[in-house]
């Protein structure tokens, strides 16, 4: 087991700013890697949870009593290691950017040994103007986003599914906007197109693992009021992140794919 313990400095300065002290490590407490979970608690590995609805699901995880193993990227003190404080220790805490291959495979080597009754994987980025028409996007914009929410989260999802068992889950953070027959007044293109390329390697990947008794699923959260959301969104994170949970929680033992709202309704591809 390898732990990292925050030193005075950085103690001192997450009393005055949790950010100034700008490292990885939790508020005060040890976050240990490699850690064993107790054979009678159950375990969510959720890839995206500094900050948003990876953020709030690791919070609702915990009061549901599970363990929580939740990803930051960089070194950069956040939310999450602030709630890692006041966890009693079932919030760990590890560092991964999807966007780099070989950060998936030191992750899966660091949690060698270890099985999660959920993976979930928590993407979302949007272009700088979510609002351009795709043709209008720049390449270098349009690589960032469709890498990011569909190429990085399939690379996930293929580099730690093994470490969920037969019973477990593995889940992807979507979007209703990546739902090509719903699509009838365009708007956020790029976004919508990266979602329902996400969508598609899913059904290609349930596909190629057609006999796999996990559940599977591609989550619509809802429009929520976060950064991605924005100021005018439908949902406050109360009413999305506690009922999709319950979502999660209900889905296993049900093998196969699914494309679900947080309501638990189906979701038209």
């Amino acid at each position: 087991m390898r732990c990292s313990i925050w030193t005075r400095r950085a103690r001192a300065l997450s009393e005055t700013s949790p950010r100034a002290a700008g490292v990885a490590e939790g508020a005060g407490v040890p976050i240990c890697q490699g850690m064993p979970s107790s054979s009678s608690t159950q375990t969510i590995l959720i890839v995206g949870a500094s900050r948003g609805l990876g953020y709030a699901m690791a919070e609702e995880y915990l009061k549901q009593g599970w363990r929580v193993v939740g990803t930051v990227r960089g070194e950069r003190a956040t939310p999450l290691h602030d709630l890692a404080a006041r966890s009693d220790g079932r919030l760990e805490i590890e560092t991964l950017d999807i966007n780099i291959p070989d950060q998936i495979a030191a992750l899966r080597a660091r949690l060698a040994g270890r099985a999660f009754d959920v993976l979930f994987v928590n993407p979302g980025v949007v272009n700088s103007n979510p609002d351009q028409a795709v043709g209008e996007v720049s390449q270098e914009e349009f690589t960032r986003v469709m890498v990011t929410n569909a190429l990085s989260p399939m690379r996930v999802v293929e580099g730690l599914q093994d470490l969920v068992p037969p019973t477990g889950v593995i889940g992807v953070m979507s979007s209703g906007q990546g739902s090509v027959a719903n699509n009838t007044a365009g708007m956020r293109e790029l976004y919508r197109g990266s979602k329902a390329a996400l969508n598609t390697f899913m059904r290609s990947f349930a596909a190629r693992h057609a006999d796999d008794p996990r559940a599977m699923v591609l989550m619509a959260p809802g429009w929520v009021r976060t950064d991605l959301g924005g100021p005018d969104a439908r949902l406050t994170i109360q009413d999305s992140v506690p009922s999709l949970v319950q979502v999660l929680m209900d889905a296993r033992g049900k093998p196969g794919l699914r494309y679900i709202d947080y309501l638990g309704r189906v979701v038209p591809w």
